[in-house]
C-alpha cells in the first residue's frame, strides 16, 4: 500500500514485450475508451471487472499517483502488467474542484448527474467558467517498475448538460479541440471515434504508446 506523500517516479526506457495486459479499471465507459486506444497492440487484454478483481481504494495526492496506486495494486493481485486510468475534472474557479475528487462527487452508486448539478450549484455566481479534464496513465509491471504518462484538455463547462455521448462530465465540458471550427460541442456530443483521437486519454496514451510500444 503506498501512502500519501511519499509518492516518487522517475523517467526511464523500458519496451512492453509482455504477451498479456491487464486494464485496472471498473469503469465501462473508461474501459471501452482504452480498449479502443489500445486496439493495434499485439498483446491480450483483460479488465480488473472481467476478472472479478478488487477495487484498490484511492487515497492518494495526484492523479498520477491514483493512478499508480490502482495498476500496481492489480499487478499485486494477478501478477500481470497493468494499465490503470486516473482522471478528472479541474475548474479554475472552484479552485481545481473536483480534481481528483471527481469520482467521489458522484457519490457510491456513480451518480454524475447529482455530481453534475452539485457543480451548477457551487457556479451559480461564477464567471469564469474555464476548465480541463486530465488524465494519467500508469503502466507496471511485475517486477515493481512503472511509468507514468499525463494529458490535459483544455476547455470550459456549460450548463445545462448536453448529449448523452460520453460518461461522467462529458456532457457539461467543451473541450478546445472540436470536430468543426465554429463548433462548441461538449464531450456528450461528439462522436467516441473524434474523442478517442483529441481526448487528454489519448494525449497520455500516445506519450505511452511512442515510450513503450513502438
Amino acid at each position: 500500500m503506498i501512502h500519501k506523500g511519499s509518492f516518487q517516479f522517475k523517467n526511464f526506457k523500458r519496451t512492453f514485450k509482455e504477451k498479456k495486459l491487464i486494464l485496472a479499471t471498473h469503469n465501462s465507459g473508461k474501459l471501452q475508451e482504452l480498449k479502443s486506444l489500445l486496439e493495434n497492440i499485439n498483446v491480450i487484454i483483460y479488465s480488473s471487472s472481467e476478472m472479478s478483481l478488487p477495487v484498490p481504494i484511492e487515497n492518494g495526492n495526484s492523479f498520477e499517483e491514483n493512478a499508480f496506486i490502482k495498476a500496481s495494486e492489480t499487478t499485486s493481485v494477478s501478477g500481470m502488467a497493468s494499465i490503470s486510468d486516473d482522471s478528472g475534472l479541474i475548474i479554475k474557479s472552484l479552485g481545481g474542484s473536483p480534481g481528483i475528487y471527481s469520482a467521489d462527487w458522484a457519490g457510491p452508486e456513480n451518480n454524475f448527474k447529482k455530481a453534475i448539478k452539485k457543480i451548477e450549484f457551487l457556479m451559480q455566481r461564477k464567471k469564469d467558467f474555464s476548465a480541463s479534464m486530465v488524465c494519467a496513465l500508469c503502466l507496471t509491471w511485475p517486477d515493481g517498475k512503472f511509468k507514468i504518462f499525463k494529458g490535459e484538455m483544455k476547455g470550459e463547462i456549460t450548463f445545462p448538460p448536453k448529449g448523452d455521448l460520453g460518461f461522467g462530465y462529458d456532457p457539461i465540458f467543451i473541450p478546445a479541440i472540436q470536430p468543426n471550427k465554429n463548433s462548441m460541442l461538449t464531450y456528450g456530443q461528439i462522436e467516441p471515434e473524434f474523442k478517442n483521437k483529441h481526448s487528454h486519454r489519448n494525449i497520455a496514451y500516445n506519450k505511452l504508446y511512442n515510450d513503450c510500444f513502438k
